[in-house]
């Protein structure tokens, strides 16, 4: 894998761009004339705010249907376009990462790069989406993540910092535990939070990722006798020391409710399922904290920042002119914008577009806070080599299950890469 292919996205960069795409075969033309644009994304928690966004939009394009469906949460959103793709019914619009990803349907992808709303890009967000001089995904939004917590619990247990040591993160866990609650509920049984975001964390806190990433490219460096990847599997022990019952049964849906409930302190999420919250609890305290690997302070305290996903458009679409002023209208009007900001509770990824912490939420606040503060971490889950999140996702669920040491868990990660990287 080429340190081009492996651009990194400076602290400063926030993250993730949700995304639409299609339901049945390629746009189409419906009664009276009326074009279809099927849509296919992958961010089950805004589903909701796509059919509100498809009513507004509908009534003012008479003649433009949205047809959107919603994947994700416990069905693999990739897996599932792919299957469309092999079936025939291609999407008109729908949802890939960059990097990897954008080289695997580069084939596909129609050229943006003319498009009135690239003007208002930071080239952050470009390069991920970018080949050749060409951009090919319009960047929803800006993510990150890090351990979500309830404000009025870690009151009410006495946890009065938030912990930004391991150290800390175990005393707020007992005391949290003593208090009657469950310190932390885990979504195990979603690969995504594993081989994505989870295994992230050790990647991203080499002290020269890219660096390490091209090594193990090399063979010049190992996971297996890595210190960064041993702090971070004593992060995962912890979570399940301190951890519900059952965390590879633990879906989505079971997650967010037990924690939005109150019935959990804390949880690994990130300010995307802002929307999820309020639907459940809107009264819930919430922040977003720091996942710690060690007793460093400084290092630690940082939250993990990228854009993971972008709407795209099938360039042998019939409906593709339909498709690009759909995109246009979301990031060039009031209405569009509305939607990314108030209604998805998104941090725009266009630099025209203005927010306020009504807008996005508490979560998006503290996110905010921290990118602004210069202490975000990026995204590398992005650019591991295709296949291997789900591989390390099957890989620490093993672990999880009591199946495999720590040492084999790290053996496997190391076989894995090895395996699937670009030679």
């Amino acid at each position: 894998m080429s340190s081009k292919k492996r651009m990194l996205l400076p602290a400063l960069a926030l993250a993730v761009t949700a995304a639409l795409s299609g339901c049945t075969q390629g746009g189409s033309a419906g009664e009276a004339g009326t074009k279809t644009i099927n849509i296919y994304q992958g961010k089950v928690e805004i589903s909701d705010q796509l059919q509100e966004m498809k009513q507004v939009y509908e009534k003012s394009h008479p003649g433009v249907t949205l047809n959107i469906q919603s994947v994700g949460g416990g069905t693999d959103y990739a897996a599932s376009l792919k299957s469309r793709f092999s079936a025939g019914a291609q999407p008109d619009i729908f949802t890939i990462s960059g990097f990897q990803e954008r080289d695997l349907w580069l084939e596909y992808l129609e050229d943006l790069s003319d498009q009135p709303w690239v003007a208002h890009m930071d080239q952050v967000s470009k390069d991920p989406m970018s080949a050749e001089g060409k951009l090919y995904g319009f960047p929803l939004n800006y993510e990150g993540y890090g351990f979500l917590y309830n404000k009025d619990i870690f009151k009410e247990a006495g946890v009065t910092e938030i912990p930004k040591t391991l150290s800390e993160l175990e005393d707020a866990a007992k005391k949290i535990k003593d208090a009657g609650y469950t310190p932390f509920v885990n979504a195990y049984a979603e690969w995504w939070v594993l081989g994505n975001h989870n295994v992230n964390v050790p990647f991203a806190r080499q002290d020269d990722p890219e660096a390490f990433m091209t090594k193990l490219d090399e063979g010049s460096a190992d996971i297996v006798n890595n210190k960064i990847f041993d702090g971070w599997l004593d992060l995962l022990d912890l979570t399940l020391k301190y951890g519900n019952a059952n965390p590879l049964t633990t879906d989505y849906n079971t997650q967010m409710s037990t924690f939005a409930n109150g019935e959990a302190a804390m949880t690994q999420q990130g300010n995307w399922v802002q929307p999820t919250l309020d639907g459940i609890n809107p009264n819930l305290n919430v922040g977003m904290m720091p996942m710690p690997i060690s007793d460093d302070a400084q290092a630690n305290d940082k939250l993990f920042v990228g854009v993971p996903t972008y709407w795209v458009i099938n360039k042998d679409s019939p409906v593709k002119e339909e498709a690009k002023e759909l995109l246009d209208w979301m990031a060039g009007t009031p209405e569009g914008q509305q939607f990314l900001t108030e209604k998805f509770q998104f941090i725009p990824a266009f630099n025209h577009i203005k927010t306020n912490s009504e807008e996005i939420g508490p979560l998006g606040s503290d996110l905010t806070a921290y990118i602004q503060g210069g202490k975000a971490l990026n995204w590398y889950f992005q650019q591991l080599p295709i296949g291997t999140p789900q591989d390390y996702a099957n890989q620490m669920q093993s672990y999880i299950a009591g199946r495999d040491t720590r040492e084999q868990l790290l053996n496997n990660l190391q076989a894995s890469y090895d395996n699937l990287k670009v030679r």
